[in-house]
């Protein structure tokens, strides 16, 4: 794999969020492995002693001079983080790409998915000069997981009907987690439950929606990704209906899929062509734990709809942090990478 050019300066907006720590990951296994990376966060977790490229390093408070030098800026922390420094990071002369969803509605932060490109090229062009400091961003794993099966069925003159995803508790952080587990150990105790990040319980449980103190909302996780799915797929592709549950896992998105498949065996190609990996007719159907660290959506083979002709049903799953990450790097790769 060919490296980034020496000396090129990258930031992490957000570096201790979980979404902040496997792109770190990530981006020391790729072509910007020698880059000058930069880890930044908000002033309360500011001051943290971690290592990059196996060197001991301090993440920093965000303050003006942050941007400086820097030819990309990742943003993984919360939405509102993001939207709060974009400006400031884009008027460094730095191409930004977000992870957060904090820029879904800047008419100039463009999604991209670059695994894509070969079925459904991107709502723009893509491959600009660097120098332009645009603004791009890396769709979540449900999103991409929903554009790219809309895409490869459409391609295979199938159509996507609608998905339901299946929502992880890391999606709202460290935070998340560890409610999740503390509920699940007081519970089986017959204790009290803290209820601080969701404001309802959710070990042992589904929702449709958190409670009313809860400073987080699903509903606008169901914005983010109707609204990222209906740009990138356009006037080309019929949109599928799409939602969230929240349910008691700690990683990765489970989906179902409801799909028109005129001929199985001919999407089976077009979904690998469209960066999804499918899982052989003799393996275990994926599941939460079996996608963690997998790059991109996994899905089973389709099964009959028992009651609609030519209908047909699609179970999946994805690494909600690892396949936003991976597709971040490549954004950077297509752009930076020589």
């Amino acid at each position: 794999m060919p490296s980034a050019e020496p000396g090129l300066r990258i930031a992490i907006a957000g570096a201790t969020s979980l979404r902040g720590k496997e792109l770190k990951e990530v981006l020391e296994s790729s072509r910007f492995a020698a880059a000058d990376l930069r880890l930044l966060d908000e002033e309360i977790v500011a001051g943290t002693l971690t290592e990059a490229g196996g060197e001991p390093t301090i993440v920093q408070t965000i303050d003006e001079d942050s941007f400086a030098g820097a030819r990309i800026v990742f943003f993984a922390g919360s939405a509102g983080f993001t939207a709060k420094h974009a400006e400031a990071a884009l008027a460094s002369g730095a191409t930004i790409i977000d992870m957060s969803g904090g820029l879904v509605t800047r008419a100039d932060a463009r999604p991209w998915i670059p695994a894509l490109d070969s079925v459904l090229p991107p709502p723009f062009h893509a491959n600009r000069s660097a120098k332009d400091g645009r603004a791009y961003i890396s769709p979540s794993a449900p999103a991409q997981a929903a554009i790219s099966l809309a895409a490869a069925l459409n391609a295979s003159g199938g159509r996507l009907h609608s998905m339901i995803f299946l929502q992880p508790v890391s999606e709202r952080g460290q935070a998340g987690i560890e409610e999740l587990e503390s509920q699940t150990v007081k519970l089986l105790s017959f204790q009290p439950i803290g209820q601080e990040v969701f404001d309802a319980q959710v070990a042992f449980n589904l929702l449709d929606r958190y409670g009313p103190e809860s400073t987080d909302r699903l509903s606008t996780d169901r914005e983010v990704l109707a609204q990222v799915a209906s740009v990138y797929l356009e006037d080309r592709v019929m949109l599928p209906a799409v939602n969230l549950l929240q349910v008691p896992v700690f990683y990765s998105h489970g989906f179902m899929a409801h799909a028109e498949i005129p001929s199985p065996e001919k999407l089976e190609a077009t979904l690998a062509s469209a960066g999804l990996k499918v899982v052989a007719d003799d393996e275990p159907a994926p599941t939460s734990i079996s996608v963690v660290g997998e790059p991109r959506p996994v899905i089973g083979g389709p099964e009959k709809d028992l009651n609609v002709e030519g209908a047909w049903w699609i179970w999946g799953a994805a690494d909600n942090l690892r396949v936003a990450a991976v597709n971040a790097v490549a954004i950077a790769e297509k752009l930076f990478g020589s």
